[in-house]
């Protein structure tokens, strides 16, 4: 056991010790300033000033009366005078309007593509335009436009029965709790990615060098692979639990915020997670320990650590693929039948299990079953790849990790006879 603790402890202090630790660390908070300040800057666009040309001298001005706050819209009085200021660089583009059949029509001219933004800008304003020609044309009020404009009321509400049958309104939290069911499919995904890769690095690298036998001559090699596979659990643990707590400083500094309580208002954190949270949080774990134990597998069947990146697709693709049907069909369809098929197949629960929690398109009871079936199959890879780990790292195939893992697998078997 000391032997195990010695490997462990050297493996998660050299990590945590490490420059890309602390950039691990801080990378949520880099590229939250980091879209903070292109989130400013996108609204600074160079092309902002814009002529308005029409024959219709009315429809000109009427145009640059319309509210709009991002571009200045200045009346030209001819195309001509348009073409000229835009050749001085006077103004960055020039928009030509036309009045046919009560139908308004636009053409703007520049030197380079106006981009997506100022496209549907001016196309909104020319539809605003064109709704209020049309409107007195009918002889319509503009408070009577303002009532035709006014979309339907749609609100859902979830109901539950009591013992009688009763229906009663039940309080939805499903907004709330997919939100934070998607944040942990993406914390997730980063988290496997990242720990995959250190991982498999960490057994190849020993592997590479040779100097594996001499480690395996001095201990067993299933202690050898729970320390290394343990001592990264313990950092990727240890980044969760600086999250957690710069979360609950962070909950505790702003919860009184305007802002915050605009959006939770009198909503109990108790009430809304509860089991929910708890689930979410397992499966993360549990995630994060099935792929680091499918990473430390593929990562002792190559020859070298350079070709570490290669032997972890399967990791990389499995965990993709379940990133992105969480994802989508959690947007779009969370009764979808394939969210609910994999949300009890390994490698993918992690993903889905929360989402049609945070949906209630599962139960508790089905969340049990799914983890349940997720720890049982952990448990069975890991100590299957424990029992194939002497063979794996004492096996240098170059024909590649399928024929690596064949021969590993010949090996484990004659031993085990």
């Amino acid at each position: 056991m000391s032997k195990f603790w010695v490997i462990a402890g050297d493996v998660y202090k050299k990590n945590v010790k490490s420059a890309s630790f602390a950039i691990l660390i801080l990378a949520p908070f880099l590229f939250g300033v980091f879209f903070w300040f292109i989130n400013n800057l996108a609204g600074d666009s160079d092309l902002n000033k814009i002529g308005v040309f029409s024959e219709n001298a009315q429809v000109a001005e009427s145009f640059t009366q319309l509210d709009n706050e991002e571009y200045q819209f200045v009346t030209l009085k001819s195309e001509a005078a348009g073409e000229k200021q835009l050749e001085k660089e006077d103004i960055d583009a020039y928009l030509v309007l036309a009045l046919e059949e009560e139908q308004v029509k636009g053409t703007i001219y520049a030197e380079s593509s106006v981009g997506t933004t100022l496209q549907m800008t001016l196309q909104q304003m020319l539809n605003s335009m064109q709704r209020s020609l049309r409107a007195q044309t009918l002889g319509l009020s503009p408070e009577k436009v303002t009532q035709l404009d006014e979309p339907a009321s749609f609100t859902t509400q979830k109901v539950s029965f009591d013992a009688a049958g009763k229906m009663e309104d039940k309080d939805d939290y499903s907004n709330i709790q997919s939100m934070v069911a998607m944040v942990a499919t993406i914390l997730l995904l980063v988290f496997i990615m990242t720990y995959a890769s250190i991982i498999a690095q960490e057994i190849a690298s020993e592997k590479g060098t040779r100097i594996m036998e001499i480690i395996l001559s001095s201990t067993k090699a299933q202690t050898h692979y729970y320390g290394k596979l343990v001592g990264v659990l313990l950092v990727a643990l240890t980044q969760m639990v600086i999250y957690g707590l710069m979360i609950v400083f962070g909950w505790q500094k702003f919860k009184d915020m305007e802002m915050v309580q605009s959006v939770i208002g009198d909503l109990s954190i108790e009430k809304v997670f509860g089991p929910f949270l708890i689930f979410t949080v397992i499966f993360v774990l549990l995630g994060i320990l099935i792929y680091s134990v499918l990473a430390a597998l593929c990562g002792s069947l190559v020859n070298k650590a350079e070709d570490t990146a290669k032997a972890i697709v399967p990791v990389t693709y499995l965990s993709m693929a379940g990133y992105f049907i969480a994802y989508l069909l959690g947007l779009m369809d969370p009764h979808s039948a394939v969210l609910k098929v994999t949300s009890y197949i390994p490698f993918f629960s992690s993903f889905s299990m929360p989402v049609r929690l945070a949906s209630d398109t599962a139960t508790i009871g089905n969340g049990i079953v799914s983890v349940v079936i997720l720890l049982v199959v952990t448990l069975g890879m890991m100590f299957l790849s424990a029992g194939l780990y002497k063979s794996n790292v004492l096996v240098y195939n170059d024909n590649g990790v399928w024929a690596a893992l064949k021969q590993s697998w010949t090996l484990f078997r004659s031993e085990q006879k």
